[in-house]
C-alpha cells in the first residue's frame, strides 16, 4: 500500500460524561434524552452569571488508579485514563511489548489542567511560592493527558496533544487516523478530555457571553436549535476512540465497528470567536470529508451537529448544512447531543464521534432534547426531544472552535471489500 491509502478502522470506544460513567450507560441515557445537566458543585457559583453545569457525577478517581497517582494528575487526565480504558477493553487491544512501539496516542483538549492551575494560583496567592506544588507542571500541561496515559500504558509510538478549542477532540480523532494511514502507527487511542467546570473558567466564558443564564431548570438549559437558546453548558469529560489499520485489525480478529472514511479540517480565518457569518468555513470541512471518504452528501443517513446552543453557532451551522447538502438537507436528520451532556469543550469532539459510531452501530439516531419553540434560522430536522430509529450506512460528526476551527468526521459502517 502507498502512503495515506491504508483504511483506518474503529475498534473500541470509551466515554465518561455528564451522563454516564462509561460508554454504555452515557449512549442509554443519550437515546433516553435524559440530560446530565444540574446545578453547578464543584464549586460555590454563587454571584456567577451562569450556574447550571454538565458535571461527571460521583467521579472517584481512586476506582480507577492508586490514590497517589489520583493525587498528582488533573481531573481531565484522569477522564483520560477512563475513556481509554474502556476504549482499550471494549477492543480486545493490549499494548505489549509487540505492539508498544506501533501504538499512537493522540489526547486533545482546549484548557488541559486548569482545575490544578487555578487551586495552585490561589495557594501562590495565599501562601506564597514555597508552597507550591511541585506536580503542577506535569499537572496542568495539556499533554499530560496524551502524556501520563502514554506512559501508563506503555505505548511508544507518536505522542502528542493536539489544541483546537472546541475541535480538539475530533481533530485528534482525524489525525491519529492520518499517522496511520501514512504508517506511522497501526493503532492509536485518540479522542480528548476536558475538566473546566471551575471559577476561573466558568468566570471567563461568560463574560464572553458565551455560556447560557437559563438557571431555573437545569436540565432544559441547553437547547440547541431552539429559538429561546442563549449560550451553551459549560461540561466535563472525555471520550476516546481506539483506530488501527483495517489489515492489522483484520489479522487480530477484532470486532470493527465502523471505518473512519473521512476527516476535513478548516479555517474560518474571521473572528476569534465568532463563526465565519456564512458558515463557509465549517461547510468546506464537510465537503472534504465527504470527498475523502468517498461519499455524495446524499450518502449520509445522519449529523450529529456541532450545536452548541449558542445564537449564532446554530444559525450559521445550519446555513453550512443546508449548504453542503442542498436540497436533501430538508430530509438529513441532524440532532445535537449537547443538548443532554452539555458542551464538554475540547472532549464534545471526541465523545460526539463516539456517538456518531453508536448511532450507527445500532441505527438509533439520539434526539436534540428541549427542542419546543422553532426558530427560522433554524430550520432542519433535528429529531426534537425522542430519539429515532433509522438504516445507516454513513454518518458525519461536526466539531467547531473559537479560533476558527472547523473539524467534520465521517464514519461508515464497515465493509471488507475494497472501496
Amino acid at each position: 500500500m502507498g502512503p495515506l491509502s491504508r483504511r483506518v478502522v474503529v475498534t473500541g470506544l470509551g466515554m465518561i460524561t455528564p451522563v454516564g460513567q462509561n460508554a454504555c450507560d452515557s449512549w442509554a441515557a443519550l437515546v433516553a434524552g435524559r440530560s446530565g445537566v444540574g446545578p453547578v458543585t464543584l464549586f460555590d457559583a454563587t454571584g456567577f452569571d451562569s450556574r447550571v453545569a454538565g458535571e461527571v457525577k460521583d467521579f472517584d478517581p481512586t476506582r480507577y488508579m492508586e490514590r497517589k497517582e489520583a493525587r498528582r494528575t488533573d481531573r481531565f487526565t484522569q477522564f483520560a485514563f477512563v475513556a481509554a480504558e474502556e476504549a482499550l477493553r471494549h477492543a480486545g487491544y493490549v499494548v505489549n511489548a509487540d505492539t508498544a512501539e506501533r501504538t499512537a496516542v493522540i489526547v486533545g483538549t482546549a484548557v488541559g489542567g486548569i482545575m490544578t492551575l487555578a487551586e495552585e494560583f490561589e495557594t501562590l496567592r495565599a501562601k506564597g511560592p514555597g508552597r507550591v506544588s511541585p506536580f503542577l507542571v506535569p499537572m496542568m500541561l495539556p499533554d499530560m493527558a496524551s502524556g501520563q496515559l502514554s506512559i501508563r500504558l506503555g505505548a511508544k509510538g507518536v505522542n502528542y496533544a493536539l489544541i483546537s478549542a472546541c475541535a480538539s477532540g475530533a481533530d485528534s480523532i482525524g489525525e491519529a487516523a492520518n499517522v496511520i494511514r501514512r504508517g506511522d502507527a497501526d493503532a492509536a487511542l485518540a479522542g480528548g478530555a476536558e475538566a473546566a467546570v471551575t471559577p476561573i473558567a466558568m468566570a471567563g466564558f461568560a463574560a464572553a457571553r458565551a455560556l447560557t443564564t437559563a438557571d431555573g431548570d437545569p436540565a432544559s438549559a441547553s437547547r440547541p436549535f431552539d429559538a429561546r437558546r442563549d449560550g451553551f453548558v459549560m461540561a466535563e469529560g472525555a471520550g476516546v476512540l481506539l483506530l488501527e489499520a483495517e489489515e492489522k485489525a483484520r489479522a487480530r480478529g477484532a470486532r470493527i465497528l465502523a471505518e473512519l472514511a473521512g476527516y476535513g479540517a478548516t479555517s474560518d480565518a474571521y473572528h476569534i470567536t465568532q463563526p465565519d457569518e456564512r458558515g463557509e468555513g465549517a461547510a468546506r470541512a464537510m465537503r472534504l470529508a465527504l470527498v475523502r471518504a468517498g461519499l455524495q452528501p446524499d450518502d449520509v443517513g445522519y449529523v450529529n451537529a456541532h450545536g452548541t446552543s449558542t445564537p449564532l453557532n446554530d444559525r450559521l451551522e445550519t446555513l453550512a448544512l443546508h449548504a453542503v447538502f442542498g436540497a436533501y438537507a430538508d430530509a438529513l436528520p441532524v440532532s445535537s447531543t449537547k443538548s443532554m451532556t452539555g458542551h464538554l469543550l475540547g472532549a464534545a469532539g471526541a465523545v460526539e464521534a463516539a456517538i456518531a459510531v453508536m448511532a450507527l452501530q445500532h441505527g438509533v439516531i439520539p434526539p436534540t432534547a428541549n427542542y419546543e419553540v422553532p426558530d427560522p434560522a433554524c430550520d432542519l430536522d433535528y429529531v426534537p426531544n425522542v430519539a429515532r430509529a433509522a438504516a445507516l450506512e454513513a454518518v458525519m460528526s461536526n466539531s467547531l472552535g473559537f479560533g476558527g476551527h472547523n473539524s467534520s468526521l465521517v464514519f461508515r459502517r464497515y465493509r471488507s471489500e475494497t472501496r
